[in-house]
């Protein structure tokens, strides 16, 4: 099994980014989406999200993986929480595109989304609006610039993913012809909380 940072991390979080999962269950529940509907969770890490999608919305949730090592961190949860969600270890576009459209997909933090590498905000929503059944859900999350930020800052943090800020974001999600019914953003304390309680699991893990 490989070790990683996010590996030893989210084995201490219950998201795996910096949102708490009562706005995930918020913005699930706008769906109105319940049982008999399908989910699929890209990115799932420690599968948290995809697990409450499936106990507390009914969902039939397949979580989508790429790191074999995160991949067995959510399968242990899964197990765990006796739920019916079905881990797929994989690329996500090479398994969205293999797997009949889901009326939900939450991607909170992914990273190449579309599989082309480095995809820009518009790609990304671009490729899930194609994935998605006629009328379905997209619930996204991902960094956001509120300041420009310095050229080494931004290569650095775009080595996966390019990012925009709040109002980019909708207009993308906007240009691949999704309606945005609801967006906000978390709390800094939400997410000092979230660096600092992955950054303890490291620090623990190094101690041990």
């Amino acid at each position: 099994m490989s070790i990683s940072y996010n590996r030893i991390a989210y084995e201490a979080l219950e998201v795996c980014n910096g949102v708490t999962m009562a706005a995930v269950e918020a913005a699930v529940a706008r769906t109105g989406l319940g049982v008999g509907a399908t989910a699929v969770d890209v990115g799932t890490g420690n599968a948290g999200v995809a697990i409450r999608l499936a106990q507390g919305f009914g969902l039939a949730v397949t979580a989508i993986e790429y790191d074999p090592g995160m991949a067995a961190l959510a399968r242990a949860r899964i197990d765990d929480a006796d739920a019916a969600v079905e881990l797929v270890v994989g690329s996500a576009a090479e398994v969205l595109a293999d797997r009949p459209p889901p009326d939900l997909i939450t991607a909170l933090g992914t990273t190449n989304i579309t599989g082309e590498g480095r995809p820009t905000p518009e790609a990304g929503f671009a490729f899930l609006k194609t994935r998605l059944t006629p009328g379905g859900w997209v619930l996204w999350g991902d960094l956001v610039w509120i300041a420009e930020p310095s050229t080494p800052l931004r290569q650095i943090a775009e080595a996966t993913n390019q990012y925009t800020d709040d109002a980019g974001w909708k207009r993308a999600a906007e240009a691949a012809g999704f309606e945005v019914v609801w967006s906000g953003l978390s709390a800094q304390a939400v997410f000092d909380a979230y660096a600092a309680a992955a950054d303890r699991a490291a620090r623990d893990w190094l101690a041990a």
